[in-house]
């Protein structure tokens, strides 16, 4: 187990999140042991009591009618979870630091699955990708900003992500149920695609840092949608027609948090 002071990091009651909230009576404390747990309370219109861990600590979002005493012993019972929870965040949150891309030359971005270095050449002519030195190489001077990189390298990757969705998709072309009404790229910060009722979907530009299996995968789930709006066994099975032998790219996929893309 992490030393105590890393354990209770993303509670400490000197940060600004928390700061704000103990001038809002929102920030709490409960003793258990040695051990003292920050923690936000949000009344909110719920059944029972809901734990959540992020960059603002431990929230409890708890119906008005549950008494502090009753909270405070929920956060005793769960103590190992919230233990557990808060070891994983910590990580979570190191990961996501190493991953950062550095929007410089000689910076290291995801593209098509492999990793591709960032090379500023104003003489390049256009922004483009060499595979044979997998580098994409930005028509930028090397003295150009982070923030115009960033901006340059994000309008570069969606334009590829539409090209390379499109060809993806039409290649279900033949197996696509006439419910599918279209599509269209999404910056959403929450999924990697979804489906509407009206058979149109929407797929993350995000996707272009991963492999075409995995694309593939993340196409052929949104398609099977067109059937099932659910993820019983019948839609698993519709994903299966669809793109036989997914459970790679699917277990790929699910091991990255989308909020981990760097932009």
């Amino acid at each position: 187990m992490p030393p105590k002071q890393q354990l209770l990091l993303a509670f400490d009651p000197q940060t600004s999140a928390f700061a704000s909230d103990a001038l809002m009576g929102s920030l709490r404390r409960v003793v258990i042991g040695n051990e003292i747990i920050g923690y936000r309370l949000q009344r909110a219109r719920r059944r029972s009591i809901g734990f959540q861990i992020n960059e603002r600590g431990l929230t409890i979002r708890a119906p008005r009618w549950i008494t502090l005493r009753e909270i405070e012993t929920a956060i005793i019972e769960h103590q190992g979870w919230i233990r557990s929870r808060q070891i994983k965040w910590l990580a979570w949150c190191d990961e996501h630091r190493r991953a950062a891309i550095r929007f410089a030359d000689g910076g290291h971005v995801k593209y098509l699955g492999k990793t591709a270095t960032l090379r500023l050449c104003a003489e390049a002519g256009a922004t483009h990708y060499d595979g044979a030195a997998e580098e994409i190489r930005l028509a930028l001077s090397n003295e150009a900003a982070e923030v115009h990189v960033r901006e340059a390298l994000q309008v570069w990757l969606q334009a590829q992500a539409r090209g390379v969705l499109a060809e993806r998709l039409e290649r279900f072309a033949g197996r696509i149920d006439s419910r599918f009404a279209g599509w269209r790229l999404s910056s959403a910060r929450t999924q990697w695609g979804s489906c509407s009722h009206d058979g149109r979907i929407r797929l993350s530009w995000r996707l272009v840092h991963f492999s075409l299996p995995v694309i593939d995968y993340v196409i052929a789930h949104e398609l099977a949608h067109l059937c099932e709006l659910n993820h019983g066994a019948r839609f698993w099975k519709a994903v299966a027609h669809l793109l036989p032998g997914f459970e790679t790219a699917r277990d790929q996929i699910k091991r990255v948090e989308i909020q981990t893309i760097s932009f």
